[in-house]
């Protein structure tokens, strides 16, 4: 049985037009994409400018390759992604 460990990676200050097939295509010449994250703010549906990339081989290599490169005007940066920290709940808002 093989275990698949894949890495998970944060990529901040992405151009606001960036699609995921992009990031995939970007990610995908150093090893395998296994998801593609970009998030996007709630109430307007706009990316907000960062993202995760899921890999399971080429991780340590894309991120060498890709932190402080270019994409569409913006300097990337390119990090292992920590764990989301625990929030308090927040109340709920009727």
């Amino acid at each position: 049985m093989e275990i698949n460990m894949s890495t998970n990676i944060y990529v901040g200050n992405l151009p606001s037009t960036v699609t995921t097939d992009q990031i995939t295509a970007l990610f995908g010449t150093y090893g395998t994409v296994e998801r593609v994250n970009l998030i996007t703010d709630r109430a307007t549906g706009r990316l907000k400018g960062f993202g995760f990339v899921e890999m399971s081989s080429g991780a340590q290599e894309a991120m060498t390759g890709l932190d402080q490169s270019e994409l569409d005007g913006r300097t990337l940066t390119v990090n292992p992604a920590k764990p989301r920290e625990e929030r308090p709940p927040r109340p709920r808002r009727w």
